[in-house]
């Protein structure tokens, strides 16, 4: 009996230090400001699936010419994808279809783009999609910005 009530007791020590963690994570990448939810979709085919596959819901925060990109649900520091300002293309925004609906936030705009030749999706609210574009087009003089 003792040693039911020890390994209880030990589960959910561990339980609460795991999300006393991730708040703390949270916490630390919010502290310096200018972040916003976004989910992204790296990666994804000429003809992306509808079906909410390849989603993933995270922080996106503004570092100078970049967005540092963190996972929610991790205990990394470090973000997971940087994009940086000038390697940026908007080719389009839309709303979310089919399963997706279930996959985004419930106010979320999906904006593609590519960086780097690389083609993927971000999901973020009307608010957020707003200051990203502003922040695309506020680039210092001479560096190209393609807004679509």
């Amino acid at each position: 009996m003792v040693l039911a009530l020890t390994v209880c007791g030990i589960v959910v020590a561990l339980v609460v230090v795991g999300l006393f963690l991730f708040g703390l994570r949270r916490r630390l990448i919010q502290r310096s400001g200018g972040t916003f939810d976004c989910s992204l979709r790296w990666d994804i085919p000429e003809k992306p699936d509808a079906g909410g596959k390849g989603w993933s819901y995270g922080v996106a925060r503004y570092n100078g010419d970049r967005i540092e990109w963190y996972r929610v649900f991790s205990y990394a520091v470090r973000p997971r994808r940087v994009l940086e300002r000038a390697q940026i293309e908007v080719a389009g925004r839309r709303l979310p279809e089919g399963e997706e609906e279930l996959a985004l936030l419930s106010d979320a705009v999906v904006l593609a783009c590519t960086h780097r030749g690389t083609r993927l999706e971000l999901a973020m609210s009307e608010d957020a999609l707003t200051g990203f574009l502003a922040w695309l087009e506020a680039a210092p003089p001479g560096q190209r910005v393609n807004v679509a």
